[in-house]
């Protein structure tokens, strides 16, 4: 966990975003069943985009800082550093749902190795126990093949490659996600559940969602690949935030339009990670508002976003039935109320006991790449 001093309050304020647009959206699919919060509720499911493009800069950042040191990037301590970041949050959620009957409720849970091997995505039937989870799954699928692809493009830069390899590699995985999303579409047509084929094969599916993470990466790149243009660019703010907020309008326009159409499956969501990336650089820009503003309690809420986002969903479920049985309806403000503080309570009580100590057994036994080098040097 990074110490407070290098936190940034933009990068925080899109967190504590990101989490609260989730948790709404979840509110509406899972207790309401209504249109609770507006459009904001329709829509919120893009928060798990913004997380997506967060991840994929911040990972993507550690990795391109470490290739550039003399001891370069260790694959064992990525990997460590990031199993022990994602798992121990995850398995105890996990327990709860596999465990734990009237935690989990009705859903159905699948097969335990789905979980566990973080393919649960593929082919998923919407409806499931801890469904939610598949985004995870696409983070960490994507991040066992991002060091390595890394690797091999710095291996290759001796030979002056390495950075068009890099760039065709994200122009090559934007167009095939595209591509797929294009033919998984017009594959569905003749399906007789549009929702429940546009959700198992194209909305959970891997490549149809690297858009984001993609997106994240290539800020990295850029940042550590053409520092020049980047320090033009970190001297626009205003000029970046505007754009940023213009991108994500009129892809969030375009998706409450025609959210399932063909066009909006195809170029909808990267229209969405160049607001998500846009946005990220203009929490980073020093003269951004998004940089300079700090918002009350957005680096707590992005502290704990993490915890609250794997068990906010089924503490949501049963505040609302809890409530319910206590004669207020899912629409009540002391029902919103209740189900939204016991989604934060139990996400900071995850939180505190499970990922914070972990998190210090983590930089004890595996630093990260500039403190071990640190550490190193103070031994000689």
């Amino acid at each position: 966990m990074s110490p407070a001093s290098q936190r940034i309050d933009g990068l925080d304020t899109l967190r504590a975003l990101a989490v609260t647009l989730v948790v709404l959206h979840h509110y509406v699919l899972f207790v309401s069943f209504d249109t609770t919060f507006g459009w904001v509720g329709e829509i919120g499911w893009v928060g798990v985009d913004l997380f997506f493009a967060l991840s994929g800069y911040l990972i993507g950042n550690q990795i391109f800082q470490a290739l550039r040191r003399p001891e370069g990037l260790s694959l064992t301590r990525f990997y460590a550093r990031r199993l022990l970041r994602t798992l121990p949050n995850f398995y105890v959620v996990l327990a709860l749902y596999a465990l734990w009957p009237a935690f989990r409720g009705k859903p159905p849970m699948l097969p335990l190795w789905q979980y566990l091997s973080f393919t649960q995505n593929i082919g998923l039937e919407p409806g499931t126990a801890f469904s939610h989870a598949w985004s995870l799954c696409i983070e960490e699928q994507f991040y066992v093949l991002l060091p390595a692809c890394a690797l091999l493009a710095a291996a290759l830069g001796r030979r002056g490659a390495s950075m068009r390899l890099a760039w065709f590699a994200v122009a090559l995985v934007f167009g095939a996600g595209m591509a797929v999303r294009a033919g998984t579409w017009l594959e569905g047509q003749d399906a007789r559940n549009w929702m429940h084929f546009y959700y198992k094969h194209l909305y959970y599916a891997s490549l149809c969602r690297f858009d984001e993470l993609l997106a994240g990466v290539a800020l990295a790149l850029l940042k550590h690949a053409h520092p020049g243009l980047w320090t033009r660019l970190m001297r626009q703010g205003r000029l970046l935030l505007a754009a940023a907020l213009l991108a994500c309008a009129l892809a969030l326009r375009w998706f409450l339009a025609d959210h399932y159409g063909f066009w909006t499956s195809v170029l909808g969501f990267p229209l969405l990670a160049l607001g998500c990336a846009l946005l990220i650089l203009a929490a980073l820009a020093p003269d951004s508002p998004l940089h300079r503003i700090r918002v009350p309690g957005a680096s707590r809420l992005a502290l704990w976003s993490y915890a609250i986002y794997l068990i906010h969903k089924q503490v949501s479920i049963l505040a609302g039935q809890a409530m319910g049985e206590a004669g207020y309806g899912p629409a009540h403000p002391l029902t919103i109320g209740a189900a939204l503080a016991a989604s934060v309570l139990a996400g900071w009580l995850l939180y505190r006991l499970v990922e914070t100590p972990c998190m210090r057994l983590r930089e004890r036994y595996v630093p990260g790449t500039a403190a071990a080098s640190q550490a190193a040097a103070a031994a000689r």
